[in-house]
């Protein structure tokens, strides 16, 4: 299947190809019909991308400081080389569309296949979308234009500012920004009994769009004309539907409302509030998050838990349930705000008209049509330009999962060494498949695993996906005698860590486990000056870590597994290598903080074979302008200081550092070492360090629960 993807280095449109995605728990598989280009949202996207650096970084001040932060910690190689690698990575677009259901996950009942339904969120320009039972509707059989579905999340967003400014029928709404979104809401408070008065720049008025009167925004009289229509009273609510970077339309609100009225903002403007008129008429100021409630809740959206409607009334479903509705019964009628139907194989038409415009055409609702491709339903994707490596001197990678750090981290690096050939991906489907092909250019691409594990050309398996899966895929790679590199941590259970066990002993594979720190280059300097076989050494690692909002994924026990087990591993292996010596006994102390409740700021000790002992601070309270990860051993008279990966510094009888430009954590060299190992160049001495903190960790964190 096609699915339409934005450059974001230059503002360019590029269709991808990718297997069909497969169907999960409360989610279902729809075959697009209509999907609707945003002339406000995704023409900002597209003005953004073609942008150039500077410009672009004038525009969003809040990712410049995140760099800045970065910049401050990591370097400015390593910082530069994340920014740019997220600017290569291709944007997904689109958000609202119509299509038909092809088949429905566990826990869908609303729905069943063959049904029309409106989708949003995840309802990108692609040919097949994998959509939440909470962000779609059924499309009722007697709505017979059915293509006016496709704006139903643009009528989520007119209807979440009506429910927050909290709209009574007969009210008169004044709607500053008179594009898509201002004649849907316009036409939405029409067929709830409102009076209604449109404002913008320029008349945009349309006879479908019944209003009490247009007003020219930028006319000095706006306010005194608004109340001529409104018994000298003002506007009762004041709903902002321009896209401008301006405060004008806040000002002018301000100027229509009535006494106590409320205003709210659902387009992209400047929003300084003037105190003088908002103390004097003791106004009200409302924003709307999109389109209802549940949008950017990740328990709604991605798991497909619905509000009860008795606390949540109109949630981002029941909105667009309620768009569908008003269209179904007749109250109001969208059909000539489509101008235009553009074939999805010519998207970038579209993307032209509304940014650059050559023809000067008038446009209002541009929909992309999607034809009767076949080639969407196949489940393997072979790319021909793939380039294959001569010889036979690679390692010829097969990846499962193409999450965040697989694209902007491993298969950049992997491809830096020239030590692999990447030769299969195998995704569930999303974005993240393409993104990560785009770059990367693989043999080919399925939604089915197994094929890598029957590909007789695959020598390494790759597993990098959320973490209660790694368990299944290793144990299986490894019976089918495939070597394997499993992101940490390798499992979650102490059964998952049996099972790897006696599926490695069995296997003619080899396992790693993706622990890099300890192939660090200045951790490998320090482990060459410190004799800890000869003389003990206690060990301090700080792990500021950085807070992660308690819905992510990492913090859910059944699919992440908590960051202790999902990241802290990482530390535990790094001082079980300085060390050298059997890693004994592992403890870990929860700080008690309803504040983090999320067992994300720990204390853990480690006792090892040698008499040596080490602390981990792993906590999630810290600064992000405070480096990351900091080491300090202290041994022999010495006492050894890295710094973020950056720096080292060694206080003895003299003092001396060991600076690096770009921070290095060990990953390619990581990568050189797996490739040696199977080349026959050396032995794999790291995976029993691995099983054995995984073991201790797991049992530690068994512990903290049981308190």
């Amino acid at each position: 299947m096609k699915q339409l993807f934005l450059n974001v280095k230059d503002g360019s449109m590029k269709l991808l190809d990718q297997p069909m995605p497969t169907v999960k728990e409360n989610m279902a598989l729809v075959e697009s019909l209509y999907t609707v280009v945003s002339a406000g949202t995704e023409r900002g996207l597209t003005s953004f991308g073609g942008k150039n650096l500077i410009q672009k970084a004038l525009e969003r001040p809040d990712q410049v400081k995140k760099v800045m932060e970065k910049l401050s910690t990591d370097g400015i190689v390593t910082t530069l080389e994340s920014a740019f690698n997220k600017l290569a990575e291709p944007m997904p677009m689109g958000y609202s569309g119509v299509g038909r259901v092809i088949a429905c996950g566990k826990g869908v009942t609303e729905v069943q296949a063959g049904d029309l339904v409106a989708m949003v969120g995840t309802a990108y320009h692609c040919e097949i979308n994998r959509v939440s039972r909470t962000m779609m509707t059924k499309v009722p059989a007697e709505l017979e234009d059915y293509r006016q579905a496709a704006f139903c999340a643009l009528g989520g967003i007119a209807l979440e500012g009506i429910h927050q400014a909290e709209v009574a029928p007969g009210e008169t709404v004044a709607v500053i920004g008179l594009g898509l979104v201002g004649h849907i809401l316009c036409r939405i408070l029409n067929a709830y009994g409102c009076d209604v008065i449109a404002y913008d720049v320029v008349d945009k008025s349309m006879p479908g769009t019944r209003l009490k009167a247009f007003i020219n925004s930028n006319d000095d009289n706006a306010a005194d004309m608004t109340k001529a229509l409104t018994h000298g009273r003002g506007a009762d609510k004041v709903i902002i539907t321009a896209a401008a970077n301006t405060n004008a339309p806040m000002d002018l609100a301000a100027a229509i409302a009535r006494d106590r009225g409320i205003i709210c903002m659902i387009g992209v403007t400047q929003m300084n509030i003037d105190r003088r008129p908002y103390y004097e008429r003791e106004l009200s100021f409302r924003i709307a998050r999109s389109y209802g409630a549940g949008r950017y809740d990740s328990t709604y959206e991605q798991k497909g838990i619905d509000y009860p409607i008795g606390y949540v009334r109109f949630t981002e479903g029941r909105n667009i349930e309620e768009f569908v509705r008003l269209i179904a019964q007749k109250r109001a009628d969208f059909a000539d705000l489509i101008t235009h139907e553009i074939p999805f194989e010519k998207a970038a038409d579209a993307y032209e008209m509304i940014t650059k415009n050559p023809n000067h055409e008038r446009y209002i609702g541009v929909l992309l049509k999607y034809g009767d491709n076949q080639e969407k339903w196949r489940e393997t994707v072979e790319n021909p330009k793939a380039a294959k490596a001569a010889g036979g001197d690679r390692i010829r990678l097969g990846l499962i999962g193409a999450g965040n750090f697989v694209r902007s981290t491993m298969l950049p690096i992997m491809k830096e060494t020239g030590r692999f050939e990447f030769r299969g991906l195998a995704t569930t489907g999303g974005v993240g498949g393409a993104q990560a092909n785009d770059g990367n250019a693989f043999a080919y691409t399925t939604n089915d695993y197994r094929k890598l594990l029957e590909d007789p050309e695959i020598d390494l398996i790759a597993v990098s996906t959320q973490h209660n899966s790694h368990g299944k895929f290793v144990v299986e790679a490894l019976k089918a005698n495939k070597n394997v590199y499993c992101e940490k941590p390798l499992c979650l259970t102490l059964e998952e860590l049996e099972e790897i066990r006696q599926a490695y002993a069995e296997s003619e594979g080899e396992l790693f486990c993706g622990l890099n720190r300890r192939h660090a280059p200045l951790i490998r300097q320090l482990k060459k000056e410190l004799k800890t076989d000869q003389i003990p050494a206690v060990y301090d690692f700080i792990a500021n870590a950085g807070f992660i909002p308690n819905d992510h994924w990492v913090h859910d026990e059944g699919a992440g597994g908590g960051r202790i087990l999902g990241e802290a591993c990482h530390f535990v292996d790094l001082l079980q290598y300085l060390d050298g010596s059997e890693l004994q006994e592992l403890r870990v102390t929860a700080a008690e903080n309803n504040a983090y409740p999320m067992n994300d700021n720990v204390l853990i000790t480690l006792r090892f074979a040698s008499g040596a002992v080490g602390n981990i601070i792993y906590s999630s309270m810290g600064s992000k302008k405070y480096p990351k990860e900091q080491l300090r051993v202290l041994s022999n008279g010495s006492v050894y200081e890295m710094d973020n990966f950056i720096r080292l510094r060694k206080y003895g009888s003299s003092r001396t550092v060991k600076q690096k430009l770009k921070q290095d954590k060990g990953i390619k060299a990581e990568y050189e070492y797996i490739y040696k190992v199977l080349k026959g160049e050396a032995k794999n001495d790291t995976i029993i360090d691995a099983f054995r903190g995984q073991e201790l960790l797991i049992k530690a964190m068994q512990t903290v629960k049981e308190r």
